[in-house]
């Protein structure tokens, strides 16, 4: 296993950011003003899967928007904070809660609101159109851009580095 890899095995947390990586980033107006976003069915089957396997899920965005506590309610996530950017400091709130530290912790970002809590886990991720700065700070990128299969790609490394993905595909072959 490389280090990332061993890194990931210890992960029991993963956090992600919404716009950019949950989303494609793009704020579509109608001609009423009313913004909505796209977010891709792979990811949320991904989310699912990761919470059968017991990987917990959560969400951190900047941004307060109807459509993305919806979103986030319907995938079961139970920890959801909007409005937040400075996310790093929701970070330890978030441990404490679950009896683990930061090390046990992955990180899901593209821009620089992101940075801070990056820094604080034990790995920090990055969706490959995610900001330069961003990209630096991370170990691990999947290959498919944010709002477009990242987040079930991510999950997939995750679970498959834990041992856990080849029961999960079983169980949906089978």
């Amino acid at each position: 296993m490389t280090p990332v890899e061993e890194l990931a095995r210890e992960i029991r947390l993963l956090v992600l950011d919404v716009d950019g990586v949950l989303t494609d980033g793009g704020l579509y107006y109608d001609h009423e003003g009313n913004v909505s976003k796209r977010f891709h069915v792979q990811d949320g089957l991904g989310i699912k899967l990761a919470q059968a396997a017991g990987l917990e899920v959560a969400v951190i965005t900047g941004l307060k928007h109807t459509a993305v506590e919806r979103r986030v309610r319907e995938l079961g996530i139970e920890e959801y904070h909007a409005g937040h950017v400075e996310k790093g400091l929701l970070l330890d709130e978030m441990c404490r809660k679950r009896g683990i530290v930061p090390a046990q912790v992955a990180y899901l970002g593209d821009d620089w609101v992101d940075a801070a809590i990056m820094r604080r886990v034990g790995l920090p991720l990055a969706v490959p159109n995610a900001q330069p700065e961003i990209l630096a700070l991370a170990r691990w990128c999947p290959a498919r851009p944010g709002g477009q299969g990242a987040v079930r790609e991510t999950i997939a490394f995750l679970l498959r580095c834990q041992g856990k993905l080849d029961a999960l595909w079983r169980r949906w072959a089978d």
